[in-house]
């Protein structure tokens, strides 16, 4: 597990491209929202926490093709479900190594990005630690859907449409946990549910995820 996991962030810092593409487009999103749809303070304000979660939702989106491409195109895809150690425990490791490459700079940008769309520091820290269990839930649900699609024509597409289904609850409860400190209610209870739906994903997904790429592969 732990060889895995130091062979994928090896592996994508040789592949520089598809490790900047997600912050690039996370960055160009709120950049470019306000000059399309409005500047004024009081509305990014507002709209701010929307805009940077589903800014991240799809960036995670974008990057997920990739989580099983390279290796099953090669060939180690193969050599590792041969492997000895249970399936769900290397898929489990790669998801970890796609999120801290993906998921953890997305939270480390969001301070800059919340500045721009003119959220308070409280609401910045809260959407941070939002973000911060709320992407690794998105790694781990969209790991089913790259197993699954693995192998497929247009499996962009069909990943998309297999996942933001099963993204809107993080999305809704991320957002509104935001909305709800900006107001000075309490925000134990959102992250809660948000805390809960992090154990599910990591109790529940990577076996999912295994099974779907045993699925995939022997389709394949």
């Amino acid at each position: 597990m732990k060889g895995v996991f130091s062979r994928d962030m090896k592996v994508a810092f040789r592949q520089r491209q598809d490790l900047l593409n997600p912050l690039l487009f996370f960055i160009m999103v709120v950049t470019l929202f306000p000059l399309g749809v409005s500047p004024e303070a009081s509305f990014l304000r507002e709209a701010g926490a929307g805009i940077l979660w589903v800014a991240a939702l799809l960036s995670v989106l974008l990057s997920l093709d990739h989580l099983f491409r390279h290796d099953f195109d090669d060939g180690t895809l193969e050599q590792l479900v041969l492997q000895p150690q249970p399936l769900f425990l290397l898929i489990l490791a790669k998801t970890m190594a796609h999120w801290m490459l993906t998921g953890l700079p997305l939270v480390i940008l969001t301070p800059v990005l919340g500045v721009m769309v003119h959220l308070d520091g409280n609401s910045i820290a809260v959407l941070c630690l939002t973000l911060l269990i709320g992407t690794p839930v998105l790694s781990l649900i969209g790991a089913i859907g790259a197993a699954l699609t693995l192998g497929l024509r247009s499996a962009g597409v069909l990943l998309s449409l297999l996942i933001i289904p099963l993204y809107i609850p993080v999305l809704i409860f991320g957002t509104g946990t935001v909305a709800a400190a900006a107001e000075g209610a309490s925000v134990g209870a959102y992250l809660a549910l948000m805390g809960a739906f992090l154990m599910l994903a990591l109790t529940l997904a990577p076996f999912a995820a295994a099974a779907a790429l045993r699925i995939s592969l022997s389709n394949g």
